[in-house]
């Protein structure tokens, strides 16, 4: 059997996401970002049956091609489940889990394809700048007042 490449597998799981209505599908190419995989693949569904179903039907179309499938991880919630190939990673989440963990600002160093199959685009947040700390102030000490221990009246 053909060894399925790193572009192929990224292609399948798109394509098994838009099988069965997955929207918002972020493809984020992770390479120059990590050694342990090229692609990072985020999906949202609408309910947790969903969910099951479409991390399924990725997982189904991954094996029918041939590529192993390291694991999966989530299946029971429902809420977000991962589905581990390898070279290729996919995220099928919920809205409201999604924009929780906020994956795409996570990879945001890596290089993201256009949205797929989008109902509401998912906005890509701008990189945080990192502002340089100012110097440490002199070492010299500053003199500062102590308060005078003023007596509390009893009532």
């Amino acid at each position: 059997m053909k060894k399925i490449t790193a572009a192929g597998k990224k292609k399948l799981v798109i394509d098994a996401l838009e099988d069965i209505k997955a929207h918002d599908i972020q493809a984020i190419d992770v390479r120059k970002i990590t050694p342990i995989f090229d692609w990072v693949i985020v999906a949202s569904a609408d309910s947790g049956r969903q969910t099951k179903a479409l991390a399924r039907h990725v997982r189904d179309k991954l094996k029918e091609a041939g590529s192993a499938i390291i694991g999966t991880e989530g299946e029971e919630s429902g809420e977000w489940i991962l589905v581990d190939a390898g070279d290729v990673v996919a995220h099928v989440m919920q809205p409201a889990v999604r924009d929780f963990y906020n994956l795409e600002e996570l990879w945001g160093e890596g290089k993201f394809e256009k949205v797929v199959n989008s109902t509401a685009p998912v906005e890509t947040r701008p990189k945080r700048k990192v502002k340089a700390r100012a110097p440490a102030a002199s070492t010299a000490k500053t003199k500062t007042k102590k308060r005078a221990a003023t007596p509390r009246k009893l009532a």
